[in-house]
């Protein structure tokens, strides 16, 4: 091997300095890495042994090296020495300062090979993976959904729970996140910061404007792998997955036995069994359930149709009543088909009254006479007509 350097032209002195210079360094025994120091060789042992000889004297938890237990101590006694030199926040660690650092630089130096997003540490890149690996290492063990971090399968169990441990001090409204708090509490101060650049309107949140940018642009980021549709927000993505995709009906209507995907929709619905009408419109006095109902109303007043179809251009005032021109008009699909008959519908719920013309089934009855109905609207009618006082 002495040979094989003097060939390459490195002069022997060097070589054996080289040679004597390794002679002195430590090897580990396990994994071959040396050190130039023994107590350094000690310290990293322990971490294959599993040995952590350094004990906190107030929590009592261990480590494996006093550098770490001096970093630990610092939870106790609120010391934290590195500040940044910008926005003057501080830090127990140099490699958080640094992380920091980043959000004032731009820079994001860590990049998904898949999708090329960006971060500014890697553990951050390490979690993203996760999404396109399909590793979700925790699930929620009430309702089984996975998560790729811990923290949001934490923030998730607290809708089961109902907990609710950050209250507003100004409204006493309370919230199961700390992030929710703090958008709310934008409210109360009612400071705009974030403006759309194409209309001037104005947002509370960073990512309200995002999403309201994407009205301007058309852009829709979020794809649904089994029929390709898409969507200008995550949540609808969900939605849409969990209503058209998937046949989990996990919430039932005591009355009717009709199934909703969500507890929400279940009690949305039950207000429809109720004569309750606690939304009253101001113009003509009509009533309704729903607050969402009542808006809706109130745009037949003000002649309001933000709601434009991008091919004739005919407005309407409600969203739904556009999804359908657009299938009725200028597509002619129809996603809901009777196997019976064949008919088509645009929508879920019109298929399974359909459905009942051919059963016979009438789970809707009139809670004043029982007399049944298949549909919605006949109920109504009949408690409109026999019924009024």
């Amino acid at each position: 091997m002495l040979k094989s350097y003097i060939e390459l032209g490195i002069h022997p002195s060097l070589i054996m300095s080289s040679l004597k210079e390794e002679q002195r360094l430590f090897p580990c025994l396990i994994c071959k890495q040396r050190f130039k120091e023994k107590t350094d060789l000690e310290l990293h042992t322990s971490t294959h042994t599993g040995e952590k000889p350094f004990s906190c004297d107030i929590c009592q938890k261990s480590f494996s090296q006093k550098s770490s237990l001096r970093t630990h101590l610092r939870i106790h006694s609120g010391e934290r020495p590195y500040s940044c030199p910008v926005c003057q926040q501080t830090f127990k660690q140099k490699p958080h300062l640094e992380s920091h650092s980043r959000r004032h630089t731009g820079e994001k130096p860590f990049s998904c090979d898949i999708c090329q997003k960006a971060f500014t540490v890697k553990s951050s890149l390490d979690i993203h993976m996760r999404n396109h690996n399909g590793i979700y290492p925790f699930s929620c063990d009430i309702c089984q959904k996975p998560f790729t971090q811990k923290a949001n399968l934490q923030s998730h169990r607290k809708i089961h729970t109902g907990e609710k441990p950050f209250s507003c001090d100004i409204c006493q409204k309370a919230f199961s996140h700390k992030y929710s708090l703090k958008q709310h509490q934008l409210i109360h101060i009612g400071e705009h910061h974030h403006e759309c650049s194409t209309c001037r309107k104005t947002f509370l949140r960073k990512q309200d404007l995002v999403v309201h940018a994407r009205t301007h642009t058309s852009e829709k980021t979020f794809l649904c792998d089994v029929c390709q549709k898409s969507f200008s927000r995550k949540h609808h993505l969900e939605s849409h997955i969990k209503y058209i995709h998937t046949k989990e009906c996990s919430h039932s209507c005591f009355i009717c036995q009709k199934t909703f995907k969500e507890k929400g929709d279940l009690t949305k619905h039950l207000k429809m069994h109720s004569d309750e009408r606690l939304f009253s419109c101001d113009v003509c006095q009509k009533s309704f359930r729903t607050a969402r109902n009542l808006k809706n109303h109130g745009k037949t007043h003000t002649g309001e149709k933000p709601h434009s179809c991008n091919i004739c251009q005919e407005a309407f005032t409600r969203k739904d009543s556009l999804d359908k021109h657009l299938v009725y008009v200028h597509t002619g699909n129809y996603p809901y088909v009777c196997n019976i008959c064949q008919k088509g519908f645009v929508l879920n719920h019109s298929l399974t009254e359909h459905t009942r013309t051919h059963t016979g089934e009438k789970p809707l009855s009139c809670d004043i006479c029982q007399k049944s109905f298949s549909h919605k609207s006949n109920l109504f009618r009949h408690k409109k007509t026999m019924h009024v006082v």
